[in-house]
């Protein structure tokens, strides 16, 4: 395994993560391929530029909340497969109510080739300092509908002004956003712009290193 990929918790202080894809709780309905440990992975240069993000945030009163970083091919493989089944409703109402699995692809919210899997990009959101509670943004995370681009209608001004206030700070940080999912950032120098990773999400032993089988 490339030695640049790190456990991003054990290089930024301070974050908080739920890797919903190592989870039930995802589009899917079950734990995706190569998601084998509850932990968010990623370059070290996506570490740098997040604990720029963090130190940001903080001053605006608010703490990181990291969803998915590296994302192995083998897991966009599965959401293919995925795709194929029939549909059984389970997740649909959540996730995508108003598109078909086919349309998810179609209309770019899951990808053949995921930038995720280069290792440079991250979603995330914010949470108050305060309450440790989730900052309103206007609609979950993996729900592809409309109401999630950047600049979607119908948000409150709370929302809106969350989603804005997390792209500027993005963007400072050296990330550049995806139109249509107000969670999802990429590197604007990620490291390995045309490289996709396929080692799995392992922890090994107490040392917590990244294990490639």
């Amino acid at each position: 395994m490339n030695g640049d990929f790190v456990f991003v918790d054990k290089f930024v202080a301070g974050i908080r993560w739920d890797a919903k894809y190592a989870t039930w709780d995802n589009f899917t309905g079950k734990p995706v391929d190569g998601y084998l440990a509850n932990r968010i992975v990623g370059t070290r240069a996506l570490c740098a530029a997040l604990e720029d993000a963090r130190d940001e945030a903080a001053a605006l009163g608010f703490g990181l909340l990291l969803w998915d970083g590296y994302r192995p091919q083998r897991a966009v493989d599965r959401f293919l497969r995925w795709a194929r089944q029939p549909e059984d409703g389970r997740k649909k109402r959540r996730h995508h109510p108003n598109i078909s699995k086919a349309e998810m692809f179609e209309q770019g919210y899951v990808a053949a080739k995921s930038a995720h899997t280069r290792g440079g990009t991250v979603d995330l959101t914010f949470f108050h300092l305060t309450d440790g509670e989730l900052a309103r943004m206007g609609g979950d995370f993996d729900l592809m509908d409309a109401v999630s681009h950047h600049g979607a209608s119908g948000l409150t001004e709370i929302e809106a002004s969350n989603r804005r206030r997390l792209r500027s700070l993005m963007d400072r940080c050296g990330f550049h956003a995806y139109e249509r999912e107000w969670w999802h950032y990429t590197l604007k120098d990620e490291p390995y712009p045309d490289t996709y990773f396929d080692f799995p999400i392992v922890v090994k032993g107490e040392a917590h290193a990244l294990l490639d089988v």
